[in-house]
């Protein structure tokens, strides 16, 4: 039991980044790390939930649901942050949990991880073919919803994989151009959008509550199954409900934190792309949504593009496919983040011994993970093509709550453990802001379905039978001499 629980020491993981064949390059500034999170973020979100949620459950309130999500992500991003200053390695979650809370919760987190990035990768990418069918008008046997092979969705994993592996640098900029024209196009919504606004349609800014329907089987959400709670439409409590979903339009600034090892100053600069990504995103979320309930009310925006009905019902038909184009760039951003996050999680658990060594292979040239690289580009590229994902969506954003959950944890755990050790960075209020963060998370994770946790915990499953079966015994600490795990540790230049 004692080597499930067995810490990889701070040291060593600083360590391991200079290992011969397994050295990333370190080329990534705040800046790069910014539009990386800004790319991540900015998609799907803001050009489906903004409308969806407003006619759903919030009104014009959708405003107070994305201030509210934006809270419960600086929580974890604040503690994110802490972690990654203080450990500037690859992995994430992974890494910081392998350093406070053992071997086997890193695993678990690690392997969560894999199922957050490659899913969600292949989710949007879905999404990606959808618009593009819808754009340029392709067959629909070729992109799009119907299409079986999803040919549309395969090749933009495809290309962008080439991206991944060509370097991290290479990565950002093409996420620099993509984040430059997405911005470009919600910036052009806000500022065309404001001539169209009535107050009218801010009347009532928080819609009267009236009863939801009560979900049965596994699409109930597992608060009600356990609780008893019927959900509600409008007034604060479908403000909160509205949250908890638009929040799903903030995941991926925890992506930033995957890059650690190949940014030239991690202590400084991680912390600002973190922060920095969600803060921007945050505010333009909040002035979308703004904008976009008092152009029309807020009944009409039941739809998968509000933003473009939005415009087509004030008599601006001609902006509906400018917006296409930046949902296009927008949705591409997102799947290259995904894939390079993807890429370091498993290159970090494959440098651990965790995963087959051969996974942790370095190019010589380019200086990336080109082999998991391809492994993830060509898995996310199969689940993309033939998997319909629309039912799976979810279990991205779960995984990415328990991620949380983990690295809130982690950060009460290493400030006691280690009170001593250099920290670029400190989210305050510690213990308390990661109790709040772990609540909130928790909380949100209740309002999932039934059948989403099943799906999550048969991954797990499947994670804990190949963790004994070859990680546990394959991990690099347990090749070590017990004296040397033990031995105290000395405090680390880096």
């Amino acid at each position: 039991m004692s080597s499930l629980f067995r810490t990889k020491p701070i040291e060593q993981s600083m360590r391991d980044t200079d290992a011969p064949g397994h050295r990333l390059r370190k080329n990534l500034s705040a800046f790069d790390l910014t539009v990386f999170g800004v790319g991540v973020i900015i998609g799907t979100g803001i050009f489906v939930l903004t409308g969806q949620q407003a006619a759903r459950n919030a009104g014009p309130a959708i405003v107070l649901s994305f201030a509210l999500a934006g809270v419960v992500c600086a929580l974890a991003a604040l503690c994110y942050a802490e972690f990654a200053s203080t450990v500037p390695v690859a992995g994430s979650a992974y890494t910081f949990s392998y350093a406070t809370l053992g071997q086997f919760i890193a695993w678990i987190i690690g392997w969560d991880l894999c199922l957050e990035l490659a899913l969600g990768a292949a989710v949007v990418s879905r999404g990606w073919s959808a618009y593009l069918q819808a754009l340029f008008h392709l067959p629909t046997w070729l992109a799009g919803d119907l299409a079986r092979p999803d040919l549309g969705a395969a090749f933009i994993v495809a290309a962008l994989t080439v991206v991944v592996i060509l370097g991290a640098k290479l990565s950002g900029r093409v996420t620099g151009a993509l984040v430059l024209i997405k911005v470009a196009v919600v910036l052009f919504v806000i500022g065309l959008g404001l001539f169209f606004v009535k107050a009218a349609n801010y009347t009532p800014f928080i819609p009267p509550a009236r009863p939801a329907t009560k979900e049965s089987g596994g699409d109930a959400p597992l608060l009600q199954v356990l609780a008893g709670i019927t959900p509600q439409h409008f007034g604060w409590f479908g403000v909160v409900a509205a949250a908890s979903i638009v929040f799903f339009a903030y995941i991926g600034f925890d992506v930033v934190a995957t890059t650690a090892e190949e940014t030239r100053r991690p202590q400084r600069d991680v912390p600002w792309g973190i922060i920095g990504s969600l803060v921007i995103c945050g505010v333009l979320y909040m002035a979308v949504s703004f904008v976009v309930t008092g152009m029309v009310p807020y009944g009409d925006l039941d739809t998968a593009a509000p933003l473009a009905k939005a415009f087509d019902l004030a008599g601006q038909g001609w902006a509906a496919s400018l917006i296409s184009l930046g949902a296009v760039c927008g949705i591409t951003s997102v799947i290259l983040v995904l894939l390079l996050g993807q890429a370091r999680v498993s290159f970090a658990m494959a440098r651990d011994g965790l995963l087959p060594p051969v996974l942790a292979r370095v190019h010589p040239r380019y200086g990336t993970p080109w082999v998991m690289s391809a492994i993830t580009g060509a898995v996310v590229m199969v689940l993309a093509a033939f998997v319909p994902l629309s039912e799976l969506s979810e279990l991205t954003s779960i995984g990415t709550l328990f991620a949380f959950v983990v690295v809130s944890i982690g950060v009460a755990v290493l400030r006691r453990t280690h009170p001593d050790l250099p920290r670029a960075f400190r989210a305050p209020l510690v213990p308390w802001l990661p109790v709040v963060s772990v609540l909130a998370s928790v909380w949100l994770m209740l309002n999932l379905p039934v059948i989403t946790w099943a799906r999550f915990l048969v991954w797990m499953v499947a994670g804990l039978v190949l963790y004994f079966a070859y990680g546990m015994r394959r991990a690099n600490l347990a090749a070590e001499r017990p004296d040397d795990r033990s031995a105290p540790a000395t405090p680390s230049s880096s």
